[in-house]
Order: C-alpha cells, then sequence, then structure tokens
C-alpha cells in the first residue's frame, strides 16, 4: 500500500480525563472491526500504558493566546499542513466510541470530507466530530484561518465542530455520514420514557459506532450510571462484548 493510499485512524488522548485504557481498547475495537491494513495514530500529550500497536505522537500545538478557552479546539490540530509525515485518508475517532460493527465502509463512501449530522439539531448543517473523515494535510487553511482570526471564530462558533462543518460548508465539500451508521448512545440505545425504567438499552439497527456525548462514557452506560443526566438507563452490559481489548 502506498503512503498516499494509506488508511489512518486518528485519535486524541490530552489531559487526565481518558486514560490509557481508552485507547487501547479503541484500538482492539478497530482492528476487530476494520478489514485490512491500517495505520493506528495517537496524537498525545502522555504515551504512558499505550499499547505498542499505537503509534503515539506529539499534538501539534494549537497556538492559541495564553488563556483561551479550549473548549475541544485542539482537534482542528490534525488538520495540520504536515502531521508527522503522515499521508493517506484519516478516519478520526474520539476516545470514548464503541464500535459495534464492520467500519470497513467508511473508507469506501466516495466523498472528500464526512461527519456525522447533529442528531439534536438537525435543521443545522453542524456536524458531531467525534466521526470524521478527511485526506490528511490537504486542508491546512482551516488551521491556518482558526489560529489568525481566533477571536473572531470563538465569537461566532461555539466549538470546533462547529466551525470545521461550516469551512467544509462553504467549500462545498460537507457531507454526512449514513445516518444509521454513528448511532447516539444517549438518543437511540435508551429507551424513551417510561420504558428506560423496564428495558435495557440496545443497539440500534444499522449502528456501527455507539457515540457517548454529554456526562456518560462507556463504563458508566454498563454499569447504569447517569451521572446526573436526565436520561436514567438500565445497566447495558453487552457494552462489554465490544469495549474491551
Amino acid at each position: 500500500m502506498s503512503k498516499s493510499s494509506e488508511r489512518v485512524i486518528l485519535c486524541m488522548k490530552w489531559g487526565t480525563k481518558y486514560g490509557p485504557e481508552y485507547v487501547n481498547r479503541l484500538y482492539a475495537m478497530v482492528r476487530r472491526h476494520l478489514r485490512g491494513e491500517f495505520r493506528f495514530v495517537c496524537l498525545t500529550d502522555l504515551s504512558e500504558g499505550v499499547r505498542a500497536e499505537v503509534e503515539c505522537l506529539p499534538i501539534p500545538p494549537l497556538a492559541l493566546p495564553p488563556g483561551s478557552p479550549e473548549r475541544g479546539w485542539t482537534k482542528l490540530t490534525t488538520f495540520e499542513a504536515d502531521l508527522h509525515g503522515l499521508q493517506g485518508t484519516a478516519l478520526f475517532l474520539d476516545l470514548d466510541v464503541v464500535i459495534v460493527d464492520d467500519i470497513t465502509p467508511f473508507f469506501e463512501v466516495p466523498g472528500e470530507f464526512l461527519i456525522i449530522h447533529d442528531w439534536k439539531r438537525p435543521w443545522r448543517i453542524t456536524g458531531n466530530s467525534s466521526v470524521y473523515r478527511f485526506e490528511i494535510g490537504k486542508y491546512p487553511e482551516l488551521l491556518a484561518k482558526f489560529r489568525r482570526e481566533f477571536d473572531a471564530i470563538r465569537q461566532k462558533f461555539r466549538n470546533e465542530q462547529a466551525y470545521l462543518s461550516d469551512e467544509m460548508q462553504q467549500k462545498g465539500l460537507l457531507q454526512y455520514w449514513d445516518g444509521s451508521w454513528c448511532a447516539s448512545y444517549k438518543y437511540h440505545c435508551i429507551p424513551r420514557w417510561p420504558l428506560n425504567y423496564l428495558r435495557a438499552p440496545a443497539i440500534p439497527a444499522g449502528a456501527r459506532i455507539l457515540i457517548f456525548h454529554g456526562v456518560v462514557n462507556p463504563p458508566d452506560a454498563l454499569a447504569g450510571r447517569n451521572n446526573g443526566n436526565w436520561r436514567r438507563a438500565k445497566p447495558a452490559p453487552w457494552i462489554a462484548d465490544h469495549w474491551r481489548e
């Protein structure tokens, strides 16, 4: 496989919110559910405890003014002009996703940029950046513009995925994954009230990746913890079948 046709799984871990087990389990899920060769890269500021199959590389500096709110903007560094010499097609995955079926099709859908269409406000163009795909090094102007116009951009956009979606829309490149592929654990797995008190969460038909947004992560869902979220759910023991090394 040539460098230009290489498939790269990208994830990012900074700070202490997620331990190395998230990276290790994500790698294991990808290995089980992605056919063929791939390169797995974690951009991180702490590689301790990460399994040897994962390439740990430094997160490029975001270069924001001191004291600026982070808000996940760090993800935009995946669009660095030279991302440690990486080439090919990158599929970015958040650390807390759970892969439940074949993700090979995420590399097969035609298009230059694909992202999840946000479920909560589908009338907006904004995507959910838990899963997005792009050609590495092809859009350095996204990051350059962000660094140059940060104050104006953060006034206009709440977070990185809103800015990213808007920029790709302006380029005419914004596309969304099949609506069933990336399911929200909160909205699609937990039964509606009052059935959520009677039935355990379940994987919706057609789902390939489950997205955990908000205050509930995979270990919380496994144990039935809601962490203050108003959507209460019974434990989902089946998560252990997927979220494992």
